[in-house]
């Protein structure tokens, strides 16, 4: 009994050394990002990296490219590969990439860009991109239409904006599904309140 005792108090002591070394931390602490002098908010539960231009790919520096499975929105914490058909992307002017998992997170990223990538900023944008839900294709974020209030499911499960590369997609899509379409410009000046509490907050 004795022994076994001591294999249980172990266990459990290897189990906070585990959650420990998760990072787990108090409200308020900030978090180093390796190989910058940078740190990110208490409130970004992860460093989600971007990927590097690849020359070699053939494709010009601002042209979007494919999910890699490995990549994780920095805004959630999901893999945007998962779910392609609402993954986005936000090409900066170094040529560095940032996957998220749906246009929502775009645009809660747009609002505060040096939060979740550290050392970059909308300034250095250089081009963005969401997909267009019918069809699978990489559009530009900015010429986009985009629905709010349906009943379609995506990533985030509820708050998703479905993106379009066309308004007559948009409005089919709404009166099948409801909820009504919107501009990036529109939502660029303000998310929808019921979409705006969706943003991280402070653990």
């Amino acid at each position: 009994m004795p022994q076994r005792r001591r294999f249980i108090g172990l266990s459990v002591l290897g189990s906070v050394a585990v959650f420990a070394g998760l990072g787990l931390r108090s409200p308020g602490d900030s978090v180093a990002v390796a190989g910058t002098d940078s740190e990110l908010p208490s409130d970004v539960c992860l460093v989600a990296p971007t990927f590097s231009y690849d020359p070699a790919s053939g494709l010009p520096m601002r042209a979007a490219r494919e999910v890699p499975p490995g990549a994780r929105c920095p805004v959630c914490g999901m893999f945007p590969a998962r779910q392609r058909r609402w993954a986005a992307q936000v090409i900066f002017d170094n040529g560095d990439v940032q996957y998220l998992d749906s246009p929502l997170s775009l645009f809660l990223y747009l609002q505060r860009v040096p939060r979740y990538t550290a050392g970059q900023s909308a300034a250095r944008i250089l081009a963005s991109y969401v997909t267009d839900l019918d069809t699978g294709a990489w559009t530009p974020a900015g010429q986009a239409w985009y629905v709010h209030g349906s009943g379609q499911m995506g990533p985030m499960r509820s708050g998703n904006l479905p993106a379009f590369a066309t308004l007559d997609q948009a409005r089919a899509f709404a009166a099948q599904e409801g909820g009504e379409w919107l501009t990036a410009t529109r939502l660029r000046q303000g998310l929808p309140a019921s979409l705006q509490r969706l943003a991280p907050h402070a653990h």
